[in-house]
């Protein structure tokens, strides 16, 4: 596990654009995880600005959604299918066709979710998933006490997770109860991790992840587990870490 702490918010949305960028382009039919909500905003807009000025492709990139609500129509501004579409896909020469994004109205949702994994797994595989984290320590809308080995499937979001996300909704009424949501033993599947945050309402989320025992009661310190994962956090969210975090090297030469 690598952490890297950035002076700002920007920077921490460049470094993560120019890793999923670098996979690209060595990758052109590669697979993404990505992640919705407010974090990974500076990380799509950086990757619309690789494409509109310096030509970066996204014709054969696939991608999957990590969650979307259930119950919201794939047309209601909440929901993560308008999120995507406003704030990357319009915007980048995606193919519709290697879109997915999980069917919050699904009649039989447990048949959803197996065919979800399946489709993951027909792909290739995730070959980077992006995330970000809740101030509760969740990641996706896996909340605490979720199973480390769990798989797409519904999930009852915690009270904490529907008040941080009220903000989005006209109240916290209109806040839905439940997702659908990529399991963690799904997410650990991907050959790559990228886990961002800012702020310092991250910090003491950041600081158990990284520095945590590994618990289901804080989910994302899974991620001390995978064997290419990167936490990217500006210094807000890593005011709470205990320790300074080296640069990893690069490239390593032998004398």
């Amino acid at each position: 596990m690598e952490v890297i702490v950035k002076d700002t918010y920007e920077e921490v949305s460049r470094l993560a654009a120019e890793i999923m960028a670098d996979l690209i382009r060595q990758k052109p039919r590669c697979v993404l995880g990505l992640a919705t909500g407010s974090t990974p905003l500076g990380t799509y807009k950086e990757l619309i600005r690789l494409h509109k000025e310096e030509g970066l492709d996204f014709s054969r990139v696939v991608t999957f959604n990590l969650d979307e609500y259930v119950g919201l129509l794939p047309d209601h501004p909440q929901s993560y299918h308008s999120f995507m579409q406003e704030n990357l896909f319009k915007q980048i020469n995606m193919n519709p066709k290697n879109v997915h994004i999980p069917d919050g109205t699904a009649k039989d949702v447990p048949s959803f979710c197996r065919l979800y994994e399946e489709q993951i797994i027909k792909s290739g595989g995730l070959d980077l998933q992006l995330l970000g984290i809740g101030s509760n320590g969740h990641i996706a809308f896996n909340e605490p006490g979720s199973s480390l080995g769990s798989r797409t499937r519904v999930k009852t979001l915690d009270d904490k997770t529907r008040t941080d996300n009220a903000r989005f909704f006209r109240n916290l009424n209109e806040v839905p109860r439940y997702a659908i949501t990529m399991g963690i033993g799904t997410i650990m599947d991907a050959r790559q991790l990228i886990l961002l945050a800012n702020g310092t309402g991250k910090a003491d989320a950041i600081a158990k992840t990284c520095e945590g025992p590994i618990t289901a009661m804080v989910p994302a310190t899974i991620v001390q587990l995978h064997p290419k994962a990167t936490i990217i956090v500006d210094k807000g969210a890593g005011s709470k870490l205990s320790r300074e975090y080296p640069a990893e090297p690069r490239v390593l030469v032998l004398q």
